[in-house]
């Protein structure tokens, strides 16, 4: 999508495109530099244009993509300007690890989108950075463990929605539907009941109107004329992608303050029924103490909740959902599956300690989390001057550390580019870890809610390969599938239907 159409669509005035020019001529004049071409410390990179940048030569709907040709050409630590923004992109998995691990603390922060970063203002647990950061993220890990994360409780909640899900798949009848939207609120259950300790009924309009609005706002972020803003704040305030993420927070926060009334009525500190109770508890402990200065307040737990509910339920969902288009493309894999599945467990309830005794089944589910690769990258900034590889690169300096090279990783992978479950199956057909996967991320800012999502992605997809065989709607066949990505602040698939036929 070129530069003129992105902003035409933007603009509802020819006169407004006069005025942009002005505006890139003061600001370039008055405020914009490049850093030193002729310091060979910082990392190589193509040469950017006055405050363009590399715009010019990224293609926004796939950024992640462009960034990853850039990396064949300028090696594995490079940098690009997006727009006025100076990003050092790392990519391949030795040297993301080699970041993300051994230099922790020096990438260790966060830069948020400016779009994100508006709706956070700094606080709850996935773009923070600081002793705020710090203190809600063990507070969320410790007590997302207390209320089943990693435990049986947890499993006990999932196979309870993994039955409410099987239920809504048979009331379509083996009719194609698209699978989106009751994976979403399955998974989004589960992480509701440990926040605010009960799960919804998936007709439930405030439920329902929550999890599309996050759904759409995951979308959105990555759009575009959303990374125009983030770039362009000035001229790009007025876009309708911006009105619309914005209008879709301030529902959530709106319901969300409902749900904590609700709950704040019925408090008892003595029996937390999830962490919203948790918290409102240790921020009364924290007030009654006297302490001025805590990090416990409204705005923290406001955001902490949206983050826990955003991410934990886009990533998983969106994972389930490949993995069914997955399996539907190349039904020899779903054979495989549900012949070991049926050979293992036969027709009893899967359970997590199964995981061991269904290899092939395993190594399906992790090549889905390969293959989709739905956080193409994440969003860091580095703590302190740091010299990374030989190269210089200066503190508060954005850092992409390229997730998808590292799950492509040419030099890591048989076939990086294909759904080839003996990746993770060593020549007897037994289950292998590999030390370049890595769909959580690592190091500080790996994904806190890992231990659940595994949990979730094995007992979701066991349990809808036990009741159903998935194949494309009538008159597709599996080749006419399509695997391309659309392109959010995760990697969802193309939109499409299964009809998912009962096998029981």
């Amino acid at each position: 999508m070129g530069m003129l159409d992105l902003f035409l669509q933007s603009s509802s005035s020819v006169s407004l495109l006069g005025a942009l020019v002005v505006l890139l001529l003061v600001y370039l004049v008055s405020s914009f530099s490049f850093s030193s071409q002729g310091d060979r410390k910082e990392p190589p990179g193509p040469k950017p244009l006055p405050l363009l940048g590399n715009l010019l030569q990224l293609d926004l709907k796939r950024t992640y993509y462009t960034l990853l040709e850039l990396s064949k050409k300028y090696g594995s630590v490079f940098t690009v300007y997006l727009g006025p923004q100076k990003v050092v992109v790392l990519a391949g998995y030795k040297t993301v690890k080699e970041a993300l691990v051994n230099y922790a603390d020096e990438f260790g922060d966060r830069q948020p989108p400016r779009i994100l970063h508006e709706n956070s203002g700094g606080h709850g647990v996935l773009m923070a950075n600081g002793e705020s950061w710090k203190e809600m993220r063990r507070f969320a890990i410790s007590n997302l463990r207390d209320f089943g994360m990693g435990k049986k409780a947890c499993e006990d909640k999932i196979i309870e929605e993994c039955e409410q899900l099987i239920e809504v798949f048979k009331k379509f009848k083996g009719e194609a539907f698209d699978t989106m939207q009751p994976l979403n609120y399955a998974v989004s259950n589960i992480i509701c009941s440990m926040v605010y300790g009960s799960r919804f009924e998936y007709d439930d309009p405030q439920f329902t109107s929550m999890v599309d609005g996050i759904n759409r706002s995951v979308q959105l972020v990555a759009s575009p004329s959303i990374q125009l803003y983030n770039m362009f704040p000035w001229i790009c305030k007025w876009i309708v992608n911006r009105r619309e993420i914005r209008k879709t927070t301030v529902f959530n926060k709106k319901q969300n303050s409902e749900l904590f009334s609700r709950l704040k009525e019925t408090l008892n500190p003595q029996m937390c029924r999830g962490f919203v109770d948790a918290f409102l508890v240790r921020k009364q402990n924290m007030e009654e103490s006297g302490k001025t200065n805590s990090h416990f307040h409204d705005e923290n737990l406001m955001m902490t909740v949206l983050n826990l509910f955003g991410a934990g339920t886009d990533t998983t969902a969106t994972t389930l959902r490949w993995g069914l288009l997955f399996i539907t493309k190349f039904p020899k894999i779903q054979d495989q599956v549900q012949e070991e599945l049926s050979r293992v467990i036969g027709s009893r309830q899967v359970q997590v300690e199964d995981r061991k005794h269904l290899p092939f089944t395993d190594a399906v589910v992790h090549e889905t989390q390969r293959l989709a690769s739905i956080v193409p990258f994440t969003t860091h900034r580095t703590s302190q001057d740091v010299t990374f590889q030989g190269h210089f690169i200066k503190k508060a300096t954005t850092v992409f550390p390229l997730m998808t090279s590292v799950l492509h990783d040419e030099s890591e992978w048989e076939k990086p580019h294909s759904f080839h479950p003996a990746h993770f199956l060593d020549k007897d057909g037994k289950f292998v870890k590999r030390d370049a996967f890595m769909p959580f991320s690592a190091g500080r800012r790996a994904c806190l809610g890992e231990s659940l999502a595994r949990m979730e992605l094995f007992m979701f997809f066991t349990s809808l390969l036990q009741n159903f065989r998935f194949t494309p709607p009538p008159g597709v066949s599996e080749d006419e599938l399509d695997l391309t990505p659309l392109t959010g602040l995760t990697l969802h698939a193309s939109p499409h239907k299964l009809c998912a036929v009962s096998c029981i």
